[in-house]
């Protein structure tokens, strides 16, 4: 009966985080320029303040774990990827990232926002928890990518997802597409056609640049950038 019954306070505890989660995620979507307060999504959500509080303890926090389920997403979709038998190719990696990253419309701008939370509004502890976290998933991916792409010396797997993550980030910055939002690069309202461009085009363009450029040539070009990290 006892376990029963943690097993109901676990389920509930779950349904309870999901909950206030989709409904930063409803607010935001509806005001993707403001960042609403714990207040705002505990109505959303039809819980008491004090019971977000309890799962999130700050706004900043919230919104990072909106973000962090969202990237989940991928990471989740890649992974299984990985552990397929079936030999992946740099297009299986594309069509997931723009499934999973692109097309959804809060993920760029709330990824972007995160990184100016991380060093500035969440607490400490609860950021290294999020690394740990990214670094368990990273870890993961990153084997099964070297296990599909045997040009890949060991640990750059990891390496080719994080080039991969700044050029997703780097290129939305500073693409129309960020216009107006909190996290948009000034460059992207310029005038000049240079930063008039279609982000879904060319973050293809880039990416497949970057993929084909590491895993089409010989192990020894690859493991010169090692060195360079190291």
């Amino acid at each position: 009966m006892v376990i029963r019954q943690r097993a109901i306070q676990a389920e509930d505890k779950q349904e309870r985080h999901h909950a206030i989660l989709d409904a930063a995620e409803r607010l935001l979507l509806r005001a993707p320029d403001r960042v609403a307060n714990v207040a705002e999504v505990a109505d959303e959500a039809g819980l008491a303040k004090g019971t977000v509080y309890l799962y999130f303890p700050s706004k900043e926090e919230l919104l990072l774990a909106v973000h962090e389920r969202n990237i989940d997403a991928f990471f989740t979709a890649l992974i299984a990827r990985m552990q397929s038998d079936t030999p992946a190719a740099i297009d299986d990696v594309l069509l997931l990232t723009h499934r999973h990253m692109v097309e959804p419309p809060l993920f760029l701008p709330l990824a972007a926002r995160c990184f100016g939370l991380m060093g500035q509004s969440v607490a400490p502890e609860a950021g290294q928890e999020f690394k740990r976290r990214m670094a368990i998933r990273l870890q993961a991916a990153g084997a099964g990518l070297e296990r599909h792409f045997p040009e890949l010396a060991a640990g750059r797997g990891v390496a080719l997802l994080h080039y991969s993550y700044a050029l997703i980030i780097g290129l939305w910055q500073m693409s129309p597409a960020a216009q107006g939002g909190v996290s948009a690069c000034p460059l992207a309202e310029a005038s000049s056609p240079v930063f008039n461009y279609s982000y879904p085009d060319e973050l293809d363009r880039a990416l497949r640049a970057l993929w084909e450029g590491t895993v089409g040539r010989p192990l020894q070009a690859v493991s010169g950038l090692a060195e360079v990290d190291a």
